[in-house]
């Protein structure tokens, strides 16, 4: 395994950018953007500076809301140098789950771009802040997030209120190198650097803390797994704010001196142009944006022969995918990669050398350093090879813990170090693991984690609904959609429609029921506990699904 030893990402981008400091770091190839690795440690210090002149603190939290521009990596790269903590915000949310996000993580700057084709950003900021309207930039005193001082806009347009990107990487321009040095000699590896929100079963996202060692040695693992090497150029068109973008990706990229080559929102087209035009010997992704892809390939031609290799995950892999990937897209050591933002993200993985039955249709064997073991829900004793029990991680890569939620964190990281997934396996005799279902009732939709109950809650507030349960169903094309079983109040009508209709803008899209049945009353064990497999079950046969759902994954 590459071993830079316990250093911290400023410290990892200085060694790499001495060791290829002509070696293209960051591309994109429709905006002409191309920085070697020299540069790009430049503009990260200047723009590390910018956030000093501002007046952000070692452990300060600096929230980012923004799709994959290249700002992005700047500030992810950037942060770190001075020590600020980058909060990942997901480019779904809407104004509640912003207002959540902002005021749990107390983060003190936002960074944000005007929004995308379906959500003004900007719109919801001044809906949450319209203190900014009347401010000064760097003096915003909000009601709602009283913490949030700072907006900086990337983009060229000039908002009240706000910073403009340039306006604080001028700021930089003023502050010393001593300056900078100065901060960086406080800094540990063990320090918190990001944190990253996920779903949980309360139904309020939960913020997980990665300090720099997590980060950097979890991306050296998953780089050793894939055979990275700084002649690699990686596609990478899944989100930044999830771990897959800015750990298996540009954490990733960084680690082994490669090419990063993001595209700012997924589109099979720009995928398909970036690793041509970039000639690309490695792409990411999920199942969906996989199976997008090898459509668009079926109609049109691309060159993709300088594939060699990539990760598939973010939800169950089908094996037939897999197979159709190495076959049309030629990415012939193609992995998989199992593990959650808790981990770093990556517990398990395929290698470039395995046989080809165990790169499509298991999740690999754990990561170098990493331990696993599939324990008895129940009892936490250890089963035999090949018996289902849940899986549990222990490691360099298991976060700190949940911010501000102490109580949580004891329930996910066991008194031993053991990190408890939730998800139920099995392990072969080899050390290979397939994912065989989950304890917990979340839903995978095309890579992005949704829980029922942060669903149900919300349906809750309809004035219609009476009950409401939210299961996952199987698609073909995203893996799993959501399907939310509703009672009604007595003497009320609804349709499935209105249900979309009432979640449109204030709940993320792909929250939003795919499908709604409407029920008298839901199938309970002896003890009245709603037995969600057995909605699935139902809607299975009532809307048709036995195809979907016979779909292999590993």
């Amino acid at each position: 395994m590459r071993n830079f030893g316990k250093i911290t990402i400023g410290e990892l981008l200085d060694r790499i950018a001495a060791m290829y400091p002509d070696n293209d770091a960051l591309v994109y190839p429709d905006r002409g953007l191309r920085y070697s690795y020299e540069q790009f440690r430049q503009v990260c210090d200047r723009f590390a500076k910018g956030l000093l002149k501002l007046g952000v603190e070692k452990g300060g939290h600096v929230a980012i809301w923004a799709t994959n521009v290249p700002e992005w990596v700047i500030a992810q790269f950037g942060c770190p140098r001075i020590g600020a903590v980058l909060v990942t915000v997901n480019t779904n949310y809407k104004v509640f789950e912003l207002e959540y996000l902002l005021k749990q993580s107390d983060s003190g700057t936002l960074i944000m771009i005007e929004g995308t084709k379906t959500s003004s950003y900007i719109k919801m900021i001044y809906e949450l802040c319209p203190e900014l309207n009347h401010c000064e930039p760097g003096r915003l005193n909000s009601a709602r997030l009283p913490l949030l001082r700072n907006v900086i806009f990337v983009g060229e347009k000039r908002y009240p209120g706000m910073f403009t990107w340039e306006d604080v990487m001028k700021m930089g321009e003023d502050v010393a190198d001593e300056e900078l040095a100065a901060r960086r000699a406080l800094l540990d590896a063990d320090d918190v650097i990001t944190m990253m929100y996920t779903s949980g079963t309360t139904g309020f996202p939960k913020g997980v803390m990665l300090t720099h060692d997590n980060l950097i040695s979890n991306a050296c693992g998953v780089a050793e797994c894939m055979n990275f090497s700084q002649a690699d150029r990686l596609c990478i068109p899944v989100p930044f704010f999830h771990c897959f973008g800015c750990s298996l990706g540009t954490m990733t990229c960084v680690v082994s001196g490669a090419t990063m080559v993001p595209v700012e929102v997924f589109d099979p087209r720009k995928v398909l142009e970036a690793v041509e035009k970039e000639r690309c010997t490695a792409v990411h992704g999920v199942p969906t944006m996989f199976i997008m892809e090898l459509e668009l390939l079926e109609r049109e031609k691309f060159d993709t022969s300088s594939l060699r290799t990539g990760i598939m995950a973010g939800s169950p892999c089908p094996i037939e995918v897999m197979k159709k990937v190495i076959k049309v897209m030629g990415a012939r050591e193609i992995t998989i990669t199992y593990g959650q933002t808790e981990s770093s993200p990556a517990i398990t993985m395929t290698r470039t050398d395995d046989p080809l039955d165990y790169r499509v249709s298991t999740v690999g064997r754990a990561l170098p350093g990493v331990e696993v073991k599939i324990v008895n829900p129940e009892t936490g004793e250890e089963v035999p090879r090949g018996v289902q029990g849940e899986l549990c991680a222990r490691g360099y890569n298991i976060m700190k813990g949940y911010y501000k939620m102490p109580e949580a964190t004891a329930a996910a990281i066991d008194k031993d170090g053991w990190l408890h997934t939730g998800d139920l396996a099995t392990m072969g005799e080899n050390g290979y693991c397939n994912i065989t279902g989950r304890l917990k009732d979340m839903i995978i939709r095309g890579g992005e984690n949704i829980y029922p109950r942060e669903i149900e809650e919300f349906l809750y507030t309809h004035p219609k609904v009476k009950d409401v349960q939210v299961v996952g169903v199987p698609s073909i094309k995203y893996g799993e959609e959501v399907m939310a079983f509703i009672q009604l109040k007595e003497g009320c009508t609804l349709t499935q429609e209105e249900v979309q209709e009432f979640c449109k803008g204030k709940i993320a899209n792909y929250k939003i029921p795919r499908y709604v049945a409407f029920v008298d009353s839901y199938p309970c064990t002896a003890s009245g506990k709603i037995q969600k497999y057995k909605l699935r079950e139902m809607a299975i046969e009532m809307l048709g699904l036995q195809e979907a759902a016979k779909v292999q994954t590993a």
